[in-house]
């Protein structure tokens, strides 16, 4: 649960940049970040989201091998480019953004790694938030190996025939009936990308195929409210869904009851 911890524990994590094969056999930057022990843990892909491979993100990377995860978080801007995470997400964005066929290859890498390190629990989640929440759903019907995945207010999963292209084909609510393993998502009510209307949407079409979902929805909230360094950051519901979060992982990956208790009264 969070901020729940033995004071005598040993707490200790690594987290250094690490070379990872990627879609097509590129060699890309990723952030691993584990804890030191011997384990078992779990392993989580972390999917960074628009504004880039930035601070935040990895941050939220030290944040889950604090509480007992390895984690891998991929640079999937790594194409477009070396410079300040701003800059090199504008040209991501200038250019096209990256191809769903470069994400879904570099994901798989970084799911391949988690599993193979001599730590592993043999578990692995994913985890993500804005474009990184719809990788994330999308990576969790096209690819094999993923125990749970969180979709954190993911824009794009529905996507109008204007804006699909040659990187973006299809949109990821066409894969829901290939959804394999337990979903959660959490989202904004205020939020227009998604819209409630579209996350509505989206869980009408989980319901038809009967998945293993659950959603959660925020009042008072809008895109990224969990990032507290942006004007969007709204506390309370921000550690309520961190709370959400670690008790879906827990029961999905560490193979261990779920914590009690949402963090709000």
């Amino acid at each position: 649960m969070w901020n729940e911890f033995r004071t005598d524990a040993y707490r200790g994590i690594l987290a250094e940049t690490i070379p990872l094969k990627g879609y097509n056999g590129d060699v890309i930057n990723a952030y691993s970040a584990r804890p030191l022990g011997p384990g078992p843990f779990p392993g989580i892909a972390l999917v960074h989201h628009m504004p880039g491979w930035d601070d935040f993100y990895h941050e939220a990377a030290l944040r889950f091998a604090t509480h007992g995860y390895n984690v891998v978080m991929p640079n999937l801007f790594f194409r477009f480019g070396h410079g300040e995470p701003g800059d090199v997400a504008a040209a991501a964005r200038a250019d096209g953004s990256p191809a769903d066929d470069w994400v879904l290859g570099d994901l798989e890498a970084a799911l391949h790694l988690l599993r193979s390190l001599p730590t592993s629990n043999g578990r692995v989640g994913m985890i993500g938030g804005c474009s990184g929440g719809r990788n994330t759903f999308m990576a969790a019907c096209k690819l094999q190996g993923i125990d749970a995945a969180a979709d954190l207010w993911g824009g794009g999963v529905i996507m109008g025939p204007d804006q699909l292209n040659a990187r973006r084909p299809v949109a990821p609510i066409e894969f829901t009936k290939d959804l394999s393993c337990p979903l959660l998502g959490i989202f904004g009510n205020d939020d227009q990308a998604p819209s409630p209307e579209q996350v509505n949407q989206h869980e009408a079409e989980l319901k038809k195929y009967s998945e293993d979902y659950e959603f959660y929805r925020y009042d008072g909230a809008g895109h990224g409210f969990y990032s507290y360094d942006r004007p969007a950051y709204r506390q309370q519901q921000a550690m309520d869904a961190w709370q959400k979060i670690f008790a879906f992982f827990a029961k999905h990956l560490q193979n261990v009851p779920a914590p009690v208790g949402s963090g709000i009264s």
